[in-house]
């Protein structure tokens, strides 16, 4: 996909074409007013030069009306074409696969929506001034033409020389552009970590300033490729002006070329088209920069014309309340092997059965799959083998959105909102009050119009706020990945032992990813995971864990 074709998906034919023909109209009108001049400065006939004046008014008014029409309409319509754009991008992140956005990696995703969106804004808000530039420049060469075909073989001779002159730069430039925004992404994961991680960076001086070299070395390779890209570009439209003008001292002092009334006219056209092509040509550095950025977000698998089973749905499904089972049969998820790794990670296969009304522990030791068999079960990781069934039905890419919306989840890395995003009516602010004096969270939030006054609290305290959100959703399955992890021991049994049961008794079915031993007598049933494999499925005895 390129420039275009995104450009044309959000047009019709119809705009377009008018808005040429409105370009084209300006253009013919702007060579139309070279005519006037030329006879405007050698007829001495009053009646003619009264007439001449009316033409040229008309011509200046049509001129600028035209043109004015021609770009309002394509200045709206890149405008439209970028904001429809920058929501394309969004929904198509979120419509993408979790597993490959977590290959992706959140500095190429920034990067992408905000210099790749960047660039592409700038190309297609600029397009509307090649459009009308290209019919200036054509129509006042195509009159050019008309006055004397011997100046505009001088003029040929030079487009000969220039135009692969400036085309190879062209390409020499997009290369270290292509280059440049490689290292990029590079520098958006040094930024990243400049902002996200300020804390271990000041702890230690040694860790801080090999960051900082770390980071500096990859500033300076992205502004020196940036740097000889722009020395390309401006070197080349340097040489296209002196061809210019050399081709301007050929027309007024070389031998054997036309009179001197046509010789001015020539000389009055170069310098009237002079301004279009100079910003026809400094528009080719900005479309070939968009052009690989829309390259460059097409390669993170985020094409932004084809549309996914879940960004194409336009049904809002409800969770199902109404639930017996949610089966996995055979399901298999690999990892492929890392660096430092021999052999790749595969969960599975697992079997399991998970049936309303119950607290399941989910244990097992680091990197045992807890977190991965979670991701599969609620459907942001779709398995490589086996299948899903819920209420016996297998669960499908068109069908895995809407599964989805049956569970309410609080991750070991969650990201909180400021908002009630969804849930900001009347009647979940009422809830959700109620929720904040039972998370004992009332004296430090207030919601006002399903807004948040902070979320700047401890992460304790964040993640009681995701909490409220979670059970602001009601929904028929909890999944909590290390909820308790950051709470003080009173809140802590306060989650385990009255939250969950509390849950339990309104017939949610609850997942615990947890390695509190001493709290699992609350639940009914444990899954002990261990390299990727359940290891244990068995009820839970209260007594057994009771005074653990």
């Amino acid at each position: 996909m390129n420039l275009w074709s995104l450009f044309r998906r959000y047009a019709s034919p119809a705009v377009i074409f008018s808005s040429m023909a409105l370009g084209a109209l300006s253009g013919v009108a702007g060579s139309a007013i070279l005519q006037v001049i030329k006879e405007s400065l050698y007829n001495k006939d009053p009646e003619r030069v009264l007439k001449l004046v009316l033409f040229f008014i008309g011509l200046c008014a049509l001129t600028a009306v035209s043109r004015y029409v021609s770009s309002l309409i394509l200045v709206v319509l890149g405008a439209r074409s970028v904001a429809s754009l920058q929501q394309d991008l969004s929904r198509k992140i979120l419509g993408s696969p979790m597993r490959r956005l977590e290959e992706v990696g959140p500095h190429r995703l920034t990067a992408a929506l905000t210099s790749d969106i960047t660039a592409i804004t700038n190309a297609v808000t600029n397009i509307p001034v090649l459009f009308i530039n290209v019919v200036t420049v054509v129509g006042c060469l195509v009159y050019m033409t008309w006055l004397s075909w011997r100046e505009m073989f001088v003029v040929v001779i030079a487009m000969t020389i220039g135009i692969p002159t400036y085309l190879a730069a062209i390409r020499a430039g997009s290369r270290r552009h292509r280059l440049a925004r490689e290292v990029e992404d590079d520098l958006f994961k040094y930024f990243r970590g400049a902002t996200q991680g300020t804390k271990e960076l000041k702890m230690r001086r040694r860790r801080r300033h090999s960051f900082l070299a770390q980071l500096e070395a990859t500033a300076e390779r992205y502004r020196d490729l940036r740097t000889g890209m722009m020395k390309i570009f401006l070197g080349t439209a340097s040489w296209g002006n002196l061809l210019f003008y050399i081709g301007i001292g050929v027309i007024l002092y070389g031998p054997g070329l036309s009179p001197g009334p046509v010789k001015t006219v020539y000389v009055l056209s170069l310098l009237y088209i002079m301004g279009p092509l100079q910003l026809l040509l400094n528009s080719f550095p900005l479309l070939t920069q968009a052009n690989i950025s829309v390259q460059k977000i097409e390669r993170l698998g985020l094409s932004l014309i084809s549309e996914s089973a879940e960004t194409a749905a336009t049904v809002e499904h409800e969770p199902t309340q109404a639930w017996e089972a949610l089966e996995l049969k055979g399901v298999v998820l690999s990892y492929p092997p890392q660096e430092a790794e021999e052999s790749q990670f595969t969960l599975g296969p697992i079997d399991l059965t998970l049936r309303t009304g119950e607290i399941v522990f989910l244990a097992g030791g680091n990197g045992s799959g807890k977190t991965t068999l979670a991701k599969v079960l609620i459907g942001l990781y779709t398995p490589d083998a086996g299948e899903i069934l819920f209420n016996g039905v297998p669960v499908t890419d068109e069908t895995r959105d809407a599964f989805r919306q049956n569970f309410a989840v609080v991750f070991a890395d969650f990201f909180l909102f400021d908002s009630l995003l969804g849930f900001d009516t009347p009647e979940h602010e009422v809830m959700a009050r109620r929720y904040l004096a039972d998370l004992r969270l009332k004296h430090k939030v207030r919601i006002t119009n399903g807004k948040l006054s902070t979320i700047e609290l401890s992460q304790g305290q964040r993640k009681r706020l995701a909490l409220l959100m979670a059970f602001l959703e009601d929904s028929p399955f909890y999944l909590f990945d290390e909820w308790a992890a950051d709470q003080d021991p009173e809140f802590r049994s306060f989650f385990y032992c009255h939250l969950l049961p509390q849950l339990r008794d309104r017939g949610k079915t609850v997942v615990v990813i947890s390695h509190d031993e001493r709290f699992f007598h609350v639940g009914d049933r444990i899954i002990q995971l261990d390299c990727g494999k359940v290891v244990e499925d068995r009820p839970l005895v209260a007594a057994e864990y009771a005074t653990a």
